[in-house]
């Protein structure tokens, strides 16, 4: 899922703009919102994401057939290049040209909302939160704000993958692996000793997501200061800095020359991994020996939600038309069809008995993909979306010094904090 950080400067023009303007206005609640009624009609403009030319036919067939269902409807669609995206949707808030439906994952999402630029979705359709997955509205429901900013569209989520062949070799049953960390642990410690310290079993350190499943709240109510300085977090450091020390953990995990455990786990260095719902299909392609052993299981804890969505610009002079086309776009039968051609997950309940996403064909590749969509009832935004590229990298190097014992685990996440605080403010 594309992630990518807000350009600082890019903020700054954005704010402006908007200050020298009507102002922030009241984020969320705003009582023209639920003012999207009306008949579906005229011109509207779409804008998606690096979906060119590789999804074109079908992108363009989901529109053709929209603008059938609405004779006299014209749909204008732009897409944008991958890269500078997010600079791109600042650069056309600030002059004031934001297309009426826009494709925003939550985190470009909420520097518009606290500048009152996207529409309440929620309440101009209060149909909404019954019809997509919960963790999908979740996801663009904002700390500090209210109201609901995107329709939900293509999910994805994480599952574990185990390197079968090595677990038995190990003494492991590959049909029932870890399921929570003292499993893990005590799993990681019977593969270094069989293996002879060849391979490892555990092969990241934790992060942010991994406070969140241990129960710690990442940010104040507000969203305006992180809070995962606490005696659970520390406590859950306290327990890898003890596996890094027992070498249940690579040497290097702390370190720059760092591969990342899916690298490790295509090279046999580890025989565990995380990533999405259709690895083992990429992983036939770099790896084709090891694909046929891989087997998965269910992301320990609440597995992570990866969003796409669609969000209506609040400046549409065309509002009924914007929701229905977002509305449209994100259906079930328009979800399926996207889904079979590319390795996504549909994000309206309508969709849990789609056969193809809910049964496998009886291959390990299968088997993952059923495992994932199965995830996606339960499936969250674990990290805030204030946490971004330039907050995690501090995360990273604090937790890096509490493995390596250069600082206490309760030291790195105060400071840890303090920092992220302070890169809010910027």
């Amino acid at each position: 899922m594309r992630r990518s950080l807000w350009i600082r400067p890019a903020v700054a023009a954005l704010a402006a703009v908007t200050l020298a303007g009507c102002g922030l206005g009241d984020p969320g609640g705003a009582s023209d919102d639920n003012d999207a009624k009306g008949e579906v009609k005229g011109r509207v403009s779409l804008q998606t994401w690096a979906l060119k030319p590789k999804f074109t036919a079908y992108m363009e067939g989901v529109i053709d057939a929209f603008e059938k269902k609405h004779p006299g409807v014209q749909v204008e669609w732009l897409d944008q290049p991958g890269e500078g995206y997010s600079e791109k949707v600042l650069s056309q808030a600030a002059g004031g040209t934001l297309p009426d439906v826009v494709n925003l994952p939550p985190d470009f999402a909420l520097p518009l909302v606290r500048r009152n630029m996207l529409l309440d979705v929620g309440a101009a359709d209060p149909a909404l939160a019954a019809d997509y997955v919960k963790g999908g509205v979740d996801a663009y429901r904002f700390p500090g704000t209210r109201g609901t900013y995107g329709y939900p569209w293509y999910l994805n989520t994480d599952v574990n993958y185990w390197n079968a062949e090595q677990l038995t070799r190990y003494g492991l049953d590959p049909k029932k692996p870890p399921a929570d960390l003292d499993q893990l642990i005590a799993a990681a410690r019977t593969v270094k000793k069989r293996s002879g310290g060849k391979v490892h079993l555990m092969s990241r350190k934790p992060g942010l997501m991994d406070f969140a499943n241990a129960g710690v709240r990442l940010m104040s109510e507000d969203g305006a200061r992180f809070t995962f300085n606490t005696p659970e977090a520390a406590a859950l450091l306290d327990r890898y800095r003890e596996a890094f020390r027992e070498g249940l953990l690579p040497e290097d995990v702390l370190t720059e020359t760092y591969a990342g455990n899916t690298a490790l786990f295509s090279s046999g260095a580890a025989a565990w991994t995380t990533a999405g719902g259709n690895y083992i299909t990429s992983l036939a392609v770099d790896n084709p020996t090891l694909a046929p052993k891989v087997v998965s299981s269910p992301a320990m804890g609440t597995p992570p939600l990866y969003v796409q969505g669609l969000s209506v610009a609040r400046s549409s002079g065309n509002r009924a038309t914007a929701l229905a086309l977002a509305r449209w776009i994100t259906n079930a039968p328009n979800q399926a069809a996207f889904a079979r051609l590319t390795s996504i997950f549909p994000s309206t309940k309508a969709s849990a008995g789609d056969a193809f996403l809910s049964r496998s064909d009886g291959t390990n590749a299968g088997d993952a993909k059923v495992t994932a969509f199965a995830s996606l009832t339960r499936a969250r935004m674990l990290e805030p979306v204030q946490a971004n590229d330039a907050v995690k990298t501090v995360v990273n190097q604090q937790i890096a010094l509490a493995l390596s014992g250069q600082a206490s685990s309760r030291e790195a996440l105060d400071t840890a904090v303090a920092r992220a605080d302070e890169l809010l403010k910027d």
